[in-house]
């Protein structure tokens, strides 16, 4: 089952570039560097999900953890770092020095926010003591750094235990574990933190760190002393001592056994195993929503929704849609596909689903014209993987209510052009309203390209589902409006003068010649609303532009605006972000349309699945990031794990079984 990631100090392996992270089916999670440093104002021992108001909030910032030897040695723990792996996608650090070689392991308990770190003794004679500094600055995981700290602060302690308070926030629960082993409090103590990733994106990067004082634990190599745990909750005392260390480590490993053994056949070894686990990462029960909990138990039902990407996104519509088959689908977890359906429906407002629903708040935020596009593709999928018609019929007037709203105009200039029978949106809209998935500094007011492959693939399925329901006029009425879209697009999107598909037409400026990823949407998706005599063109010029080994580029490099780099400040990345930045997750659209072209080389098009294999030993270990540079060598850059990245290569990964 295992994908066989171990790095190791003494083969040169970059112990101090490269990121781990451990997730709790909550939206929360423990992060940080290899070499055990939060390089990241979101990184933390334990980030829990505390719902509203707080949200994902740092409970945890650090551990600073120290080695005493006989005789008045002491090292840092992670100055002995000799390996890091992976096993069943959990981190493994293991330290070497001076003869004495200690193992570390960390681990979350499903739904809960709790963490567990265990240490154990492997080699080495006499007795060592491990001491633990914790230090806090408990903030919403996104927030500013530099915030003050949040008072009062206080701190009690009783036989091994303390329970640490900051502000209004819940209390922390910490608890530690072992034949000799004691809490010593001071008076409290501050430092700076300082977090490096955060100085180069161009944020806030030096902050207040707090600590009441330390924990110690003596390990010998007698019995039943070479082991040792440390436990940080903001559960009761009850539920987060439940499970013993070594109980929530074996529940843990067998939850991800059977994760594994209930994926799709190709997917259950070696590094399509590993995304099975990196996918669950993303796959929660949203907190702090408690009237959405409320209307889903009284129907029987139950919420769920995907995190779109981590450290610092929460659940967005168009992500959770696309991401959807390869997260839930072919990963044997439909069920959760069901629940996340259902919870969508829910929040369908005049014809949209949200864009995002904000870190501890309820409501979504509404102002983007695919994402209510791409939950028909998600039902479709669904409908298709599983025959639940059930799903299907309570779902069915809310898409009937989408076409409608559409057809006659919706919010932010979104609706179909009479004239024409393709979709405009946001045209005399300001600048900053975006609304497509090319959402930053990069506007598309008009006819996208993609917006219209949708709308024709959303209207077939219409006409389809209406039929199947006895809607025979509805169904006749979503036909013609699928043929009226797909004469225009076809008349309207052809350029023969670059032998692939204008970006955009109708646009504030025009059509937009540019070639961009969003065309090989025109032929990817079930129905394809582009002309079958063009499919070879436009596959060949994605192909020869913008495909690299972690996906497509999001333009041209030929193009006059193309950026090689996802780097900078805040305004540079924005305006980088969809000129020539390469997305992960365009590389399933892509294959489909490959396919279509290359029907019978599905060898080929597993092919280019290759470099993500060896991507999963860098940036954030055993998972895909968001976004990679336009130019080779293609840096990994953006969220360091990212949904539709993991998904889209999942489900391509089973496509190309063979």
């Amino acid at each position: 089952m295992d994908f066989e990631l171990c790095l190791r100090a003494d083969r040169g392996d970059d112990l101090a570039g490269r990121e781990w992270m451990v997730t709790n089916g909550l939206g929360g999670y423990a992060s940080g560097t290899l070499d055990g440093k939060c390089s990241r104002r979101h990184d933390g021992i334990l980030v829990a999900a505390l719902g509203a108001p707080h949200g994902r909030t740092v409970m945890l910032d650090r551990l600073d953890e120290t080695v005493r030897l006989p005789g008045g040695r002491s090292f840092a723990l992670f100055d002995a770092l000799a390996e890091f792996r992976l096993e069943s996608g959990l981190p493994v650090w293991r330290f070497e020095r001076s003869g004495l070689v200690l193992e570390r392991r960390l681990v979350l308990p499903y739904r809960q926010n709790t963490v567990h770190l265990h240490y154990r003794r492997l080699a080495g004679g006499g007795k060592a003591t491990l001491e633990m500094v914790p230090w806090f600055h408990m903030r919403s995981h996104d927030g500013q750094v530099d915030q003050p700290m949040r008072e009062p602060m206080t701190v009690a302690a009783e036989a091994g235990r303390l329970e640490v308070r900051m502000g209004d926030y819940p209390p922390l629960h910490l608890a530690l574990d072992g034949p000799d082993s004691r809490v010593l409090l001071h008076k409290g103590e501050f430092a700076e933190a300082f977090y490096p990733v955060e100085a180069f994106r161009d944020y806030l990067s030096r902050g207040p760190l707090w600590s009441p004082g330390r924990l110690e634990v003596d390990l010998d190599d007698t019995g039943g002393g070479d082991r040792a745990a440390l436990v940080a909750s903001t559960e009761s005392w009850i539920v987060a001592g439940a499970l013993g260390t070594d109980e929530a480590f074996d529940a843990e490993r067998e939850r991800r056994r059977r994760l594994v053994a209930r994926a799709h056949p190709a997917l259950r070894d070696g590094a399509a195993a590993q995304l099975v686990l990196a996918a669950d990462a993303f796959l929660f029960t949203p907190q702090g929503r408690p009237a959405l909990h409320a209307q889903a138990r009284a129907r029987g039902d139950d919420i769920a929704s995907v995190i779109a990407g981590y450290p610092w996104f929460n659940d967005w519509g168009r992500d959770t849609m696309i991401s959807l088959e390869g997260l839930t689908l072919v990963t044997g977890r439909p069920e959760e596909a069901k629940w996340i359906l259902r919870t969508f429906a829910q929040y369908v407002r005049d014809g949209l689903i949200p864009d995002n629903i904000p870190d501890g708040e309820a409501e979504g935020v509404y102002h983007a014209c695919d994402a209510t596009l791409w939950f028909f593709h998600a039902v479709d999928r669904y409908v298709a993987a599983t025959g639940d018609r059930e799903t299907l019929d309570l779902i069915r007037p809310k898409l009937v209510e989408v076409v409608e709203h559409y057809r006659r105009g919706t919010r932010f200039n979104i609706g179909v052009d009479p004239t024409d029978g393709l979709v405009c949106a946001g045209m005399g809209l300001p600048y900053h309203m975006m609304l497509t998935w090319m959402d930053s500094d990069t506007p598309r007011h008009g006819k996208p390209v993609e917006i219209n492959a949708l709308w024709y693939n959303a209207l077939c399925l219409t006409a389809r589902w209406l039929a199947d329901a006895g809607d025979a006029a509805g169904a006749a009425q979503a036909a013609a409006d699928a043929a009226r879209c797909r004469e225009s697009f076809n008349r309207r999107f052809w350029n023969p003068a670059t032998g692939f598909l204008f970006d955009l037409v109708d646009g504030e400026s025009g059509g937009d010649p540019a070639c961009r990823s969003n065309q090989i949407l025109a032929l990817s998706l079930p129905h394809p609303v582009l002309a079958e005599d063009k499919w070879a063109a436009v596959v060949q010029a994605v192909e020869n532009r913008l495909l690299t080994p972690y996906g497509l580029r999001s333009l041209s490099p030929d193009a006059p605006d193309y950026r090689t780099g996802y780097v900078g400040d805040l305004h540079s990345r924005d305006h980088a972000y969809h000129r020539g930045t390469v997305w992960a997750w365009l590389i399933g659209p892509f294959i489909d349309a490959w396919l279509k072209v290359h029907p019978g080389d599905p060898a080929g098009a597993r092919a280019l699945l290759g470099g993500f294999v060896p991507h999963l030993a860098e940036f954030c270990v055993g998972t895909i990031a968001e976004v990679f540079d336009g130019d080779a060598p293609h840096a990994p850059r953006g969220c360091t794990a990212q949904a539709w990245s993991v998904a889209e290569v999942l489900r391509a990964w089973a496509r190309t079984a063979g």
